[in-house]
């Protein structure tokens, strides 16, 4: 079998990694601008959490619904759909004049940003199996991976010498570019007939995760005791519960429970929250950091990461192929253990700042276990479910990562000890290698590199993984 992608196969790469490119891109670009947006509009730590959470909220919450209508109604339809929302969401969030405003803009943002993720990757993974899947992921990683370059260097010269509102406006180029390209795409859409979609799930999940994550990042000033903490953070709760029950009985579901009963799936998916969780906990933290703790402006602090980003793009698609003959269950350990190692860097960080010497190694280590572990961890969750249901699979699978990145955002106050100094910056490095250890040890003990072929009620497995 040849391992060369065909000329359509390339272009759907590119169509999937140009409409994630977006949505990826914001997440760089926010925490560099962090500092410049709480400075204008005010707010502090609160704001600079809220910006980020309204964001994930929706993303996390929808993302899930935008799997199950992708699946139904066909990817390229709600790609377009995501790609226009979200640049209008954009424009719209530039021109923010208050923290409310921005942060109601922002979750319009995360909404449309659903509709991208999932419906991307699923037309990865629809139209290319095999070994070649694992290739043409690690193509659309390292791809992807671009916006970590891009955001953090163009989005720091825009807060310096520009504005932080410039920041959001990147995305126009990259949604022009994608709407154009979908019509020079020979697949098209097939569509289910009949589809039911669980749009009352839908809303109690986005409800259930506001509410909780409300009490999370509001906890810090109000108190556990305060009624407008623990009413929200309880109705949260049995309001997750019960979208959860209501997707094990309804006909229709936005999250089949079902699919959580292959292994690699579901092993996969838990090392993917703890890993995700670390990486926005990571990324939050240093790029803060380095500008309110060690004094870097905006430009400086987004390419203190530069190094890691350059290994994911060099590396990605090399360690996708590999994963593909070998399996993924050693990519996903050693990766892991390597980030590990990479925080644990960062507390070398004192009061006398040297990037050269205290943040660069870390980053060199960190970008090696990373570019170690996306495209295999990718590919192990998606190869184990089958084309009709990619979809569906590759959103759970997002939907996961952005939680844990939410949940861990929302109890930032918590993990660094109220105040982003330099201790709680090792605070942060400590907690991040802890998580990171944790996925190490999961895809170790879980993940399984030749899954069973499946009988007719199962969803089957890539056998080249």
């Amino acid at each position: 079998m040849s391992l060369t992608l065909d000329a359509q196969q390339r272009l759907v790469v590119w169509i999937a990694a140009l409409a994630s490119f977006v949505a990826f891109l914001d997440g760089t670009v926010v925490n560099v601008a962090l500092p410049a947006i709480s400075e204008e509009l005010g707010g502090g730590l609160v704001t600079q959490q809220w910006v980020v959470d309204a964001y994930l909220i929706t993303l996390s919450a929808l993302i899930l619904l935008a799997g199950s209508v992708s699946d139904a109604f066909g990817r390229i339809l709600v790609m377009r759909i995501g790609l226009i929302g979200f640049g209008i969401a954009s424009i719209a969030i530039a021109a923010a004049p208050t923290p409310l405003f921005l942060i109601i803009a922002r979750a319009l943002q995360g909404a449309a940003g659903a509709f991208l993720v999932p419906s991307s990757l699923a037309l990865i993974t629809s139209t290319i199996r095999g070994p070649l899947q694992g290739k043409a992921i690690g193509l659309w990683t390292a791809l992807t991976t671009s916006a970590m370059v891009a955001g953090p260097l163009i989005g720091g010269l825009f807060v310096d010498f520009l504005s932080w509102r410039f920041v959001f406006l990147i995305n126009v180029v990259p949604i022009a570019v994608t709407l154009w390209l979908l019509t020079r795409l020979k697949a098209h859409d097939v569509r289910r007939p009949g589809t039911r979609i669980d749009w009352i799930g839908g809303a109690m999940c986005t409800f259930g995760l506001g509410a909780a994550v409300y009490a999370l990042i509001e906890q810090p000033n109000l108190g556990w005791a305060s009624p407008a903490i623990w009413i929200p953070l309880v109705a949260g709760i049995l309001l997750f519960a019960a979208f959860l029950v209501r997707q094990h009985i309804t006909a229709a579901p936005i999250l089949p429970l079902g699919l959580f009963k292959i292994r690699n799936f579901w092993t996969g998916n838990v090392a993917t929250f703890f890993v995700y969780g670390a990486l926005s906990l990571n990324g939050f933290v240093v790029a803060v950091y380095l500008q309110q703790g060690a004094g870097l402006p905006a430009t400086l602090a987004g390419l203190a990461s530069i190094p890691t980003t350059i290994l994911m793009i060099a590396l990605s698609s090399r360690m996708g192929a590999l994963a593909g003959r070998w399996g993924p269950r050693l990519f996903m350990t050693v990766g892991p253990v390597l980030m590990a190692m990479g925080a644990l860097l960062l507390l070398s960080v004192s009061e006398q700042f040297d990037y050269w010497t205290q943040v660069l190694p870390s980053m060199l280590v960190f970008g090696l276990g990373l570019a170690t572990t996306v495209s295999p961890l990718t590919a192990a969750i998606l190869g184990a479910v089958d084309t009709s249901r990619s979809g569906i699979a590759s959103a759970v699978n997002n939907a996961v990562a952005r939680v844990a990145g939410l949940l861990v955002v929302a109890m930032l106050a918590t993990i660094i000890g109220g105040t982003l100094d330099l201790a709680g910056f090792h605070r942060a490095a400590i907690v991040t290698a802890a998580m990171m250890a944790i996925g190490a040890l999961v895809s170790f003990a879980g993940i399984r590199n030749r899954m069973p072929q499946p009988g007719a009620d199962a969803t089957p497995a890539a056998s080249a993984k």
